[in-house]
């Protein structure tokens, strides 16, 4: 790990949830203040908390790996490490005499403890750290209502959102322009592969930066038309992009940047809900008691049943209602489900079955390749009319008639049930009227 050049680094730059070289804020901040070294650390304890089938750990490695390459070519490396983050670092800020740690912000309470701990732990070396908004366009109380209070009303909220876009708009962190203040380093050895300890490769979308432009370019093209097309999960139209902005292989300003600039009804929906994200991410920050509660606390001890027979059944893909079924099983094969489906089926899981939406939110968070801690849970209190802004406790969503509606032939049910291929279009969302 010596270092192979006259001038010493000075700047350590810490990759977490923003894995690419382009458009990225604290890397661009650390590669103006001198001769930069960057990491990765695998974080052992935390992997120690995960299952070994969790798809996202093999999107990251793919991640983490692409960076490497990308820094070699230019006579540098990612420097990878496994074991204790605070560790870790220290160790590798102490091995080059640097004086100055630069990171992007996670907002997730856990994260924000952590990050408090090591900046305080720091101090005492005489190390500064450095942290930069990167992973939304708005963080934390950045927007807020009349009474300086955080907004828990979307479309209030949204207005608000707008208004600030327009007025300071959506600068971008030319950092791949600086790549030439790398620190020159020699081929360094991955400390982690997924394989080694077990965790398995599943069939999923591929990690890095390229990868995730090349998603941005495809989803490009169906743009204009996503406000007419989205909820049809048969068509497949979907941005595909959600694990990419959760995991920062692509920059959230590019994102807005691309709805902005197409100003059409299909972008404006879509722009909608890339300011979903931020949302959430700002309830999370200031009321971080949803992570166990319902945000409207007068809902936290309703009576569920709670069926672990149902449940099981649920997870499964065997409640014998075809769309939940079809969903359930697209998220147990692939890592992802349909935006439309998921809302039938945390509906169903809720409000039908009558089971906790915490038991549905953490079976979603071990399976979804772009489970983010603020939209799932976000998005669960909506369906299951517990947190903010949620639907009305009265909607139910009617899986036949969501099946009807949105998979009219059959499509999505026969792809993920093709037990049911056989079925008419009429009779394969319900089954049991069959002759």
């Amino acid at each position: 790990m010596a270092a192979t050049h006259n001038q010493e680094p000075t700047q350590l730059f810490w990759f977490r949830r923003d894995l690419r070289l382009n458009d990225n804020h604290g890397l661009f901040s650390a590669l103006n203040n001198g001769k930069v070294i960057a990491c990765f650390v695998w974080d052992r304890d935390l992997l120690n908390t995960l299952q070994l089938d969790n798809p996202r750990v093999n999107f990251i490695h793919q991640s983490v790996c692409e960076i490497k390459q990308q820094l070699q070519l230019i006579g540098s490396d990612l420097i990878v490490l496994y074991g204790n983050t605070q560790e870790q670092l220290l160790k590798l800020l102490t091995t080059y005499k640097i004086k100055t740690l630069h990171w992007n912000e996670d907002y997730e309470p856990w994260a924000i403890i952590r990050d408090q701990q090591i900046q305080k732990d720091f101090m005492d070396y005489e190390i500064h750290c450095k942290m930069y908004k990167d992973q939304t366009i708005f963080a934390k109380r950045e927007i807020l209502t009349q009474q300086s209070k955080p907004y828990s009303v979307y479309s209030a909220y949204k207005n608000t959102w707008l208004k600030k876009l327009a007025h300071e708009g959506c600068q971008s962190y030319l950092s791949e322009n600086l790549l030439t203040n790398f620190h020159q380093l020699q081929p360094q050895k991955d400390d982690f592969t997924p394989l080694q300890h077990g965790f398995e490769q599943l069939p999923a979308l591929t990690g890095g930066a390229t990868q995730a432009q090349q998603r941005l370019l495809n989803f490009t093209s169906k743009l204009a038309t996503y406000n007419l097309n989205r909820d049809y999960p048969f068509q497949d139209l979907t941005s595909y992009i959600g694990v990419d902005l959760r995991f920062g292989t692509l920059s959230i300003r590019q994102a807005v940047q691309l709805a902005t600039s197409q100003n059409n009804d299909g972008s404006l929906t879509w722009l909608s809900e890339l300011i979903w994200r931020d949302f959430f991410s700002q309830v999370l920050f200031n009321f971080p008691y949803v992570v166990t509660q319902a945000f409207r606390i007068e809902y936290n001890n309703l009576a569920y049943t709670n069926n672990p027979v149902w449940f099981t059944a649920w997870c499964n893909g065997q409640t014998g209602f075809p769309i939940v079924d079809a969903g359930m099983r697209q998220l147990n094969q692939t890592g992802f489900m349909h935006n439309r489906v998921r809302m039938i089926c945390a509906s169903f899981l809720c409000k039908d079955l009558l089971i906790d939406w915490r038991w549905g939110e953490t079976y979603f968070a071990k399976k979804l390749l772009d489970y983010d801690l603020a939209s799932n849970n976000g998005n669960w209190q909506w369906c299951a009319s517990t947190g903010c802004d949620a639907q009305p406790y009265f909607r139910i969503f009617n899986p036949y008639l969501q099946s009807q509606k949105f998979d009219p032939d059959g499509e999505y049910i026969r792809k993920f049930i093709p037990e049911l291929s056989h079925l008419d279009n009429k009779t394969i969302h319900c089954p049991s009227n069959a002759d």
